[in-house]
């Protein structure tokens, strides 16, 4: 099972604050636990909003709406992708986790969809189709434009 657990953004996240050397050295701790367990797939930390954009859909028509968002508590500062055999051992492997901001924290825990979620709607073709995708992504250097 593979779940996406989102660390929420504070005001001090949205701000720009950066972390403190004490702090990220001892999220690299954790991390390198995540990796010798075989737990992490992916993670990285976001900037705030505010040098971001959402677009929005309505029928086929899009708008662009730039950063800063106004509700906070809605927004992720950072995100990891764990693969583990339940939401339980999710959840014991965040509690594990320092604290990511100076203050109060949430972290957010979601499980991602895997193809057989999907059923007869995924179809051999549509099945074939995401695992060429995937494949081309795995391979694909990070900074690509698209």
């Amino acid at each position: 099972m593979r779940f996406m657990v989102m660390v929420k953004a504070t005001a001090d996240s949205e701000a720009g604050v950066m972390p403190s050397e004490e702090l990220l050295a001892a999220m690299g701790r954790y991390n390198a636990e995540l990796v010798e367990a075989g737990v992490l797939q992916a993670g990285e930390g976001l900037h705030p909003s505010s040098r971001g954009a959402r677009v929005r859909f309505a029928g086929s028509q899009r708008s662009v709406v730039q950063g800063p968002f106004p509700e906070t508590r809605e927004l992720i500062a950072g995100f990891w992708i764990f693969q583990v055999e339940s939401l339980q051992a999710c959840i014991d492997w965040v509690k594990r986790c320092p604290n990511p901001m100076p203050g109060d924290s949430e972290i957010e825990i979601r499980q991602l969809f895997e193809a057989e979620d999907f059923g007869e709607a995924l179809t051999p073709e549509l099945r074939e189709q995401e695992e060429r995708v995937r494949a081309r992504t795995e391979h694909q250097p990070r900074g690509n434009k698209g």
